[in-house]
């Protein structure tokens, strides 16, 4: 084994990957320079790989084609709306798209998708988002609520709908209660199953034609989650009894991919075989809403450091870019990999406990405390791995530092 991949197989590079490595010291991403690349961005970059888009689309699709029954692939526009990566999608033609407001939608046609190939699931849906959703007879609407089937009905009777439903059971990344969305807590989402006769009944009542059961319960589970997945896929059908015109399972999104170096992959044959047991059995098709197995690995976000300095006894690397540009590191607690895009000490065991910091005046703006990083000094860069899935999608202009660039890469 050659000194370079010794080097790679430490657990500090549990990262790399083919498209995604060091190359003569120096971070290379989808066939480009890392760092290079956000010298001439100038402002924080946002790099996406559509190539890697599309082997997790590719391994998605594959693991679904082995099922007995029919399978389709929405995905969550919601994690990345950058418009070339869904024009690059939709020309692929291997799955749909999800959306959960009408702005989502118009982007999405005019990216390239058919209204045919649209999926609308939303909460708190007023009337003029019916109105304009409604306005497209072929998009795909699930309901979220007794009131929202009936607002469906009055304006659409006898269209074909779905209905979310709450299965009380739950699971997330690590058991984050924050990316539960099912549980013994009451959430927003979807009908319990005491409105569910109700529910039931108000569709029938305008002829609406109860196409499809819908839920999602989590986001970023991994191997580890799957049995917990697999009781609530259990606990959601239940509410076929009383719809058995049902043709369509939709068991929603939060696939997860590996965050840090503890992380096993999700076994995607492992978590067919729960679709194929208990919803392609029934002889029901499956439809799925991936965001972050699709695009979260696919991106990163490039900032500056800006300073370094020992405060006390913490050594802080301080970046222009702060989490108001990938927010879920510090609102749910997702690990966050920072990556030096130089690195100019090759061997992990002479790097330093390193504090990431970012440029917001808030006290929760930091990235990563105590990672490992190679020595680093004002003006390099630093990669934050995993930001193709809510990053962009969810920064704002918190102190005005929202100015990004993105960009689709296709080597």
């Amino acid at each position: 084994m050659s000194e370079a991949a010794r080097r790679m197989a430490d657990p500090a590079f549990w990262w790399t990957r083919n498209d995604l490595a060091y190359v003569d010291g120096r971070l290379m991403f989808a066939g480009v320079d890392v760092a290079a690349a956000a010298d001439e961005a100038l402002d924080p970059l946002y790099l996406y790989s559509a190539p890697r888009v599309g082997e997790n689309l590719d391994r998605l699709a594959d693991a679904l084609g082995g099922l007995p029954g029919p399978a389709r692939i929405y995905y969550a526009m919601k994690a990345n709306r950058f418009v070339p990566l869904l024009e690059t999608m939709a020309r692929r033609g291997r799955c749909g798209v999800d959306i959960c407001s009408p702005d989502e939608m118009d982007r999405a046609l005019a990216a390239g998708f058919a209204a045919r190939n649209i999926s609308f699931t939303g909460t708190g849906v007023s009337d003029r988002d019916l109105d304009r959703l409604l306005a497209h007879p072929d998009l795909h609407i699930n309901c979220d609520s007794v009131s929202m089937i009936r607002r469906v009905g009055a304006r659409a009777p006898g269209r074909a709908v779905g209905l979310r439903v709450n299965p009380e059971r739950g699971v997330g990344y690590g058991g984050s209660a924050q990316l539960t969305y099912a549980g013994a807590e009451v959430t927003k989402f979807g009908v319990y199953r005491p409105q569910w006769p109700d529910a039931v009944a108000a569709a029938r009542a305008h002829g609406l034609r109860l196409t499809t059961l819908h839920f999602h319960v989590g986001c970023g589970y991994l191997d580890r989650e799957l049995g917990d997945w697999e009781a609530a896929v259990e606990a959601a059908l239940e509410f076929l009894d009383l719809a058995p015109e049902v043709t369509t399972v939709n068991v929603g999104g939060g696939l997860g991919l590996p965050q840090q170096a503890a992380d096993a992959p999700l076994d995607l044959m492992r978590w067919a075989a729960v679709i194929a047991r208990r919803i392609s059995a029934r002889g029901l098709s499956l439809a799925v809403e991936p965001g972050d197995y699709l695009v979260k690995d696919a991106g990163l976000l490039v900032l500056e450091v800006t300073d370094v300095e020992v405060k006390r006894d913490i050594l802080f690397a301080s970046v222009a870019g702060g989490f108001n540009l990938a927010p879920e590191p510090a609102h749910y607690g997702r690990p966050c990999e920072p990556v030096a895009c130089v690195l100019r000490e090759p061997d992990p065991r002479r790097w330093r406990p390193t504090t990431v910091a970012g440029n917001i005046n808030e006290a929760l703006d930091v990235w990563a405390r105590g990672a490992p990083l190679p020595p680093l000094a004002g003006g390099d860069r630093i990669a934050l791995l995993h930001t193709g899935g809510y990053g962009a999608s969810m920064s704002s202009n918190h102190c005005m530092r929202g100015a990004t660039v993105e960009r689709l890469l296709h080597g």
